[in-house]
């Protein structure tokens, strides 16, 4: 499906050498490492590889007939168009993320991502296999429809997400300036983070500017403990149990409503969260 496919293997390559230095900087800085995550992580990282196999075909026909359907077709040889894309891809994909974390439906997927309870690179890998189903390609539809090529849009959500497996990390700290423009490990930190102050904020992929706009926008409080991972964690390293947990949560209590307000409510209200841990005093 997606053009940096040429050289993936060059960018795994660095993946895991920087996850092996990783490693040792927590080893050496008396930080834990869970090899049995880990292993929970490569496992569910296979399986999404598989998933996202039949998740291409259908998302390609859809974004190919969208672009095929938009009123105008901009020229992939125009960096100006790229910029847009860029930017209008970005758009789309805070609304995502933070939906994503809002509406039940999308965060039976999305909760996955967040299940690690160390903040470290490999988690940016541990992605849930049911996109297909809880539609979040799909608002990206919308910039196929105005008018870019899928191929465009493709690279830079490919880039995106490449971008943000550099994120997942404590061993790079604040970066002054840079903190509030774009996404950074520290901006990153706190949108995987559980304590409640920062639940629910930081969700831009590359650009923070989104977050400042609507008002979700939280820094890094500076010694804090970040507590990573779900409010209420998932208590093994079960790649199908993590995967598929909040699915099953939300099946049952869709059959459980009793009338079909409130299991329309039970998949598409907000997402059903213990309660949150103690605020940091």
């Amino acid at each position: 499906m997606f053009e940096f496919q040429q050289n993936a293997g060059a960018f795994l390559v660095l993946a895991i050498a920087l996850v092996l230095g990783e490693v040792l900087w927590r080893r050496r800085s008396g930080r834990s490492y869970d090899f049995n995550a880990l292993g929970a992580t490569l496992a569910i990282y296979v399986g999404q590889i598989a998933a996202s196999a039949v998740t291409a075909s259908v998302v390609v026909l859809v974004w190919r007939t969208a672009y095929d359907l938009a009123p105008i077709q901009w020229d992939g040889g125009d960096w100006r168009v790229w910029l847009a894309c860029f930017l209008l891809v970005e758009f789309m994909y805070y609304w995502e993320h933070r939906l994503s974390h809002t509406v039940r439906w999308l965060w039976a997927t999305h909760a996955v991502h967040h299940s690690p309870n160390e903040f470290v690179l490999p988690a940016a890998f541990r992605l849930g296999w049911t996109g297909l189903i809880s539609g979040g390609w799909l608002f990206f539809t919308v910039v196929a429809f105005a008018g870019f090529p899928p191929s465009m849009i493709a690279v830079w959500l490919v880039g995106g997400l490449r971008y943000q497996f550099f994120l997942h990390t404590e061993c790079v700290g604040r970066l002054g300036p840079l903190e509030g423009i774009i996404n950074t490990p520290s901006n990153h930190r706190v949108h995987h983070s559980s304590r409640p102050e920062y639940l629910d904020k930081n969700f831009g992929g590359v650009l923070m500017v989104f977050d400042r706009l609507f008002g979700t926008y939280a820094r890094e409080k500076p010694g804090a403990d970040m507590c990573y991972g779900l409010t209420d964690p998932i208590p093994n390293n079960n790649p199908f149990r993590i995967a598929f947990r909040e699915w099953g949560r939300m099946a049952k209590d869709v059959m459980g409503a009793g009338n079909p307000a409130r299991a329309i409510g039970a998949a598409f209200g907000r997402p059903r969260h213990a309660r949150p841990p103690a605020p940091i005093s």
